[in-house]
């Protein structure tokens, strides 16, 4: 069975944010690395090219719990360029899939509830909320500072929509915010292109043109410092071979996948996640292994077929060490888990201990 997560479902966001984490991660014990690192994250060595991507790591308190449990790379939950508010309560709920989550069985809906079992899959919807910049910066310098030898901290952020936004002043706004990562002393970042739960600035890599001028916008304020694109799933070989191209010309490495997004209902039918523009969410977890591993085949073999140099970081259903080993089989240069991660805090050691 799941261990206590250490973000709890049944605490709002705010909640979480001051009072976690939770579970293990909230025992101060460290687990004890020794050693050299050996494998190389864009340029930092780590003892094992596994961690949590962007989301479940609300603050430094849940960053230094991450890197004393053993996850070697941990991804600051995404930023903006200034406040923004969180989706009302419930935000996560448990979804309960027959083996792979397909994309036939993401036509139909699925039943949500806050019954959390193997194979663990739920469904999260946060809308990115930002503290102001003056708030996030000076946590994300304190995070920074827990990642111990061979270990290394990414930071994650989103553009904003705002009303009667430009084009322009939208992909601007990607820029600004990603030169307030850097300001920090952050040494990677990361653009999330690929989630689903904002509306209108949703899914903004579907957009190959406004990715390629985001992507254009980020690397001007970046200059040597290494920046990710965290990217959904592309059905269109053609649309994927585009990214892909664009990831080499101005990125360092793909980020794949966030989620699927599928419409998320009760047991009567109703719809599960209350307010506007949640009828969907984002599905994460075990029956999503299948998507992320899909992309990871088909990057690397984009990548070999055209000689481009990015890293692939492979994403999505990662809930036990097999399945790490599988990715790394599949080609991924990275792995990240956060669904697993959040319910097993020794997810990481269980890993190493394998190898």
């Amino acid at each position: 069975m799941p261990q206590t997560p250490f973000y709890d479902p049944a605490k709002t966001y705010e909640e979480n944010y001051e009072e976690g984490p939770f579970g293990a991660f909230a025992d101060n014990k460290i687990y004890k690395q020794t050693g050299e690192p050996q494998y190389n994250f864009y340029g930092q060595k780590v003892f094992l090219p596994f961690g949590i991507p962007a989301g479940p790591l609300l603050n430094s308190n849940y960053l230094k719990a991450a890197f004393e449990k053993g996850f070697d790379i941990c991804v600051y939950k995404t930023v903006r360029s200034d406040t923004y508010p969180t989706h009302p309560f419930p935000n996560i709920l448990s979804v309960h899939v027959d083996g792979n989550l397909t994309l036939e069985k993401l036509k139909k809906p699925l039943v949500a509830d806050t019954s959390y079992s193997q194979p663990l899959a739920i469904t999260n919807s946060f809308n990115i909320p930002s503290r102001k910049p003056e708030v996030w910066q000076e946590d994300m310098k304190k995070a920074f500072s827990y990642a111990g030898k061979g270990q290394i901290m990414v930071g994650s952020f989103v553009g904003t929509v705002r009303p009667d936004q430009t084009q322009n002043e939208f992909i601007d706004d990607w820029a600004i915010v990603a030169k307030q990562i850097i300001e920090t002393g952050v040494k990677i970042v990361e653009a999330d292109l690929s989630c689903p739960n904002n509306g209108a600035e949703g899914l903004v890599c579907y957009n190959i043109e406004t990715t390629k001028q985001i992507c254009k916008a980020i690397r001007k304020v970046t200059g040597t410092v290494p920046f990710i694109l965290k990217l959904g799933y592309y059905q269109d070989d053609k649309q994927l071979e585009k990214i892909a191209e664009i990831a080499n010309e101005y990125a360092n490495g793909i980020a794949a996948i966030n989620t699927l997004q599928g419409i998320i209902v009760d047991k009567n039918g109703h719809q599960a996640l209350p307010g506007k523009m949640r009828a969907t969410g984002g599905i994460c977890g075990a029956p999503i292994k299948w998507a992320g591993i899909d992309m990871v085949k088909r990057l690397k073999k984009i990548r070999d077929k055209k000689g481009y140099t990015f890293s692939i970081d492979g994403v999505g259903g990662v809930t036990t060490p097999e399945d790490y080993f599988e990715y790394k089989k599949a080609g991924a240069d990275v792995v990240m888990s956060a669904t697993g991660a959040m319910w097993n805090p020794y997810l990481a050691q269980e890993i190493k201990k394998d190898l």
